[in-house]
């Protein structure tokens, strides 16, 4: 599939994996690529991303805020809470017994070696958004993926906290549209 990758689109695969390594994740996952995407967005596309609200700086703090606040996610913690544990408190506590940061850590795989390799898996929202930037590319009958293709994958595909920030600043059929409409200006 990479072999139909055009340069940006492979540039934003490569800046999805430097955001990862950025973070300390062990995986890249949906929202690398789209803050990937966004990096290795041309001038035209970054202003549609602009204008959307979507930008790099502004993609990073709020899924930076977003792992931070929910490390489980929300409905975990929602679940948890509903039988009596509150996230907060174990979170403070084993910082007062470890110290500040403790839970923050990033692990590599099991012999510790991923990021010193420079190979981070992609995990399946990931994977799967890319398949779906392909299906984007074959649907509009063109012969290359671009970032355009990638975001269109990520929006189609059911990742919920790539989701979230997306429609943190924009309506998904919306950016939809929008970028229907720049790759057929572009064609």
């Amino acid at each position: 599939m990479f072999e139909r990758f055009a340069d940006g689109a492979r540039s934003a695969v490569v800046a999805a994996q430097q955001e990862a390594i950025r973070v300390r994740d062990p995986r890249i996952d949906a929202s690398h690529l789209l803050i990937g995407a966004a990096v290795a967005a041309d001038e035209p596309l970054r202003v549609l991303l602009a204008e959307e609200g979507l930008t790099v700086d502004g993609l990073r703090s709020d899924r930076a805020a977003r792992t931070a606040d929910a490390p489980l996610g929300d409905e975990d913690a929602a679940a948890l809470e509903a039988i009596g544990i509150d996230l907060d408190e174990v979170r403070s506590r084993l910082e007062a017994a470890f110290g500040k940061g403790v839970l923050d850590g990033k692990s590599t795989d099991r012999r510790g070696v991923a990021n010193r390799l420079g190979h981070i898996p992609f995990d399946r929202a990931a994977k799967k958004s890319l398949e779906l930037a392909l299906r984007e590319a074959v649907a509009r009958r063109e012969r290359v993926i671009r970032p355009e293709h990638i975001l269109l994958g990520l929006l189609r595909s059911d990742d919920p906290a790539t989701g979230a920030l997306v429609e943190a600043h924009v309506p998904r059929e919306q950016l939809r549209q929008r970028l229907n409409g720049h790759l057929d200006a572009a064609a």
